[in-house]
């Protein structure tokens, strides 16, 4: 009898279960015999690699969501019922339906991913080997997502915390299937380094950022062996000269360009075929999106958009303080002026009467206190500006009661004032118009995620692009002490973003901190934050409004660095095999 093959077959992932309509709505229709494929597997072949990119879709949405919402560039308005406010809390639990999903998916293109490049044999014709080099990348960055988000930071002893289970394929016996318990941190970055290899030496075609390529796997190896250069403090030398090889293969190959000042600004408006700094994304269209799904893309949280979205979170005072550091960007419509070009992927929300005026306000953060008297949060003031001549104070209503304060030039020239606030602190803030406020915060909406190509809260979820690689190398030059071209591919990116503001040296004392400013500035909303804080043994601090704990900082020993297991996945394990789950406190946490 002949042997059938269905395209859902070659998706069902092991580890998650059986593939939804909604999955195979997304997949090539039809089904595929093996003799088809071994007498024509071309033809049979771009549908089935199809089907490995289609499952990039639905993980890159909660991917974004566990590497940004867990670091410090965005703050949410409130706490939420939605299972996302773990990531953003720490508040970790094993049933989390996007948790879930990310680890379906991925999956999901893993399996989809091996079963090609177990069915297809290699070495036919250069075509064929490019495409199942494509499956090899796919499924090398997978394992490296899912081993992050799962596993410790590869310098806490890799080699005894486990990642995540290696399976690479469906399993020829299904009807005993026996799965295995998760590998080490450092077997499964094995893994994926062992594929992101293979898809460099097979891949010959650059078909543009929507594909794998060749660059895009040395894009990955050298992120990949940047995580694994170990601290600045305890770097691992031959890692970070693997980094800067890959990084200098990409920037060398001449099939990418950083975008200059003024493109960069608007870089989320560009579709990916036409972006020359992007190197992989996971690419949208509009098509896939209907009437107000756009909500739930993953620019709806950060604005709206024509209508649509939610806007319920914003850039963080932390994130903004960095934009304003050199010199303070002025979002007012009719004195805009954007120092650090990655500002004018902030939206300011300014409120207009009916005659489309707006009103002057003194904005600053003050502490919030407990009734004895100790810090717990921090919050945002609109005081009314008031003016007398060329001096200024400023009028906080509390309860009816108003009370005005003396405003003392700090930088005039950009309207920074300082007060002497009731507490007894001194506090610095900006004259600015007045913004709308979502329950008691100011609306700083993001627009990084969002206008891809029109109107909309389009976007393809950015994977590697060209300023990345250029930290990469910049950090990995740091931790061998080449601090000179270190200083030099960090001002690259600086001086694009901030032009003529680069950095006069650089060296063992403040090579951490200047190139862990630029990734943040510069990597904001690409769901890297949190990865790159706890990877270098940092700590996570957040000291500014929202919901959150502003007051705990996360090191990068504790237990909750780690995602859960999800519990789906333990639970759907085959009867007499393991699926591991991670510690639940500190003291399950193998840190040498």
């Amino acid at each position: 009898m002949k042997k059938i093959i269905s395209t859902s077959l070659l998706v069902t992932a092991c580890l998650c279960g059986t593939l939804t309509s909604c999955d195979i709505e997304r997949l090539p229709k039809g089904s595929m015999s093996a003799e088809q494929i071994t007498n024509d597997p071309l033809a049979s072949l771009d549908g089935l690699v199809d089907g490995a990119y289609a499952q990039l879709k639905d993980w890159s949405d909660p991917m974004h969501r566990l590497g940004e919402y867990a670091g410090d560039n965005m703050m949410i308005r409130g706490a939420s019922t939605d299972a996302f406010y773990e990531f953003i809390t720490f508040s970790r639990t094993p049933n989390n339906y996007r948790l879930q999903n990310f680890w379906d998916y991925g999956y999901k293109a893993i399996a989809q991913a091996s079963n090609i490049i177990k069915m297809i044999e290699e070495g036919q014709d250069p075509e064929i080997d490019s495409k199942l080099g494509e499956c090899y990348y796919i499924r090398g960055m997978m394992y490296f997502y899912l081993c992050r988000a799962f596993g410790r930071p590869y310098y806490q002893a890799p080699d005894k915390n486990l990642g995540v289970p290696i399976v690479n394929g469906t399993p020829d016996d299904m009807d005993n299937l026996q799965l295995p318990d998760r590998s080490t941190v450092k077997e499964v970055y094995e893994q994926a380094i062992s594929d992101l290899k293979k898809a460099e030496a097979m891949i010959t075609e650059n078909k543009g950022p929507a594909y794998a390529s060749k660059e895009a796997a040395q894009a990955m190896l050298s992120r990949v062996y940047l995580y694994m250069s170990g601290t600045y403090s305890n770097p691992n030398a031959e890692y970070a000269q693997l980094a800067v090889n890959y990084a200098t293969k990409v920037i060398e190959s001449g099939q990418y360009e950083l975008l200059g000042h003024d493109e960069f600004m608007t870089y989320n408006t560009i579709v990916p075929e036409n972006n020359k700094e992007s190197i992989f994304v996971v690419k949208r269209v509009a098509s896939e999106f209907s009437g107000y799904d756009h909500y739930y893309g993953i620019g709806g949280m950060y604005g709206v958009v024509g209508g649509m979205g939610w806007g319920e979170m914003y850039a963080s005072a932390k994130y903004l303080d960095l934009l304003n550091e050199t010199g303070r960007n002025d979002w007012r419509p009719d004195s805009k002026k954007i120092v650090d070009a990655r500002a004018n992927f902030i939206a300011p929300q300014y409120v207009q009467d009916d005659n489309g005026n707006y009103t002057n306000v003194f904005r600053f953060i003050k502490n919030v206190y407990d009734t004895s008297g100790n810090v717990i949060n921090f919050n945002y003031v609109q005081a009314k500006l008031n003016q007398n001549g060329g001096n200024y104070t400023c009028t906080e209503t509390i309860d009816g009661v108003d009370k005005t304060y003396a405003m003392t030039p700090v930088d005039a020239s950009q309207q920074i004032y300082s007060i002497q606030y009731s507490d007894g602190q001194t506090y610095t803030g900006v004259i600015d118009y007045q913004m709308s406020l979502n329950r008691v915060y100011p609306m700083f909406y993001i627009t990084k995620c969002s206008y891809e190509g029109e109107e909309s809260h389009l976007h393809s979820p950015i994977i590697s692009r060209l300023g990345e690689i250029y930290l990469n190398r910049a950090e990995a030059y740091a931790k061998l002490g080449n601090y000179g071209a270190a200083l030099t591919d960090l001002n690259t990116i600086r001086e694009r973003s901030i032009p003529g503001a680069g950095y006069a040296s650089l060296d063992a004392n403040n090579a951490p901190e200047l190139i862990d400013k630029e990734r943040q500035l510069e990597l904001a909303y690409q769901a890297e934050r949190s990865y790159d804080v706890f990877r270098n043994g940092e700590p996570l601090t957040r000291h500014y409004p929202g919901p959150h704990n502003a007051m705990e900082d996360v090191p990068a020993t504790d237990y909750r660095v780690t995602y859960y297991i999800p519990q789906s996945a333990i639970n759907a394990y085959p009867s007499g095999c393991t699926l591991t789950q991670n510690p639940t406190n500190d003291a399950g946490v193998i840190l040498n």
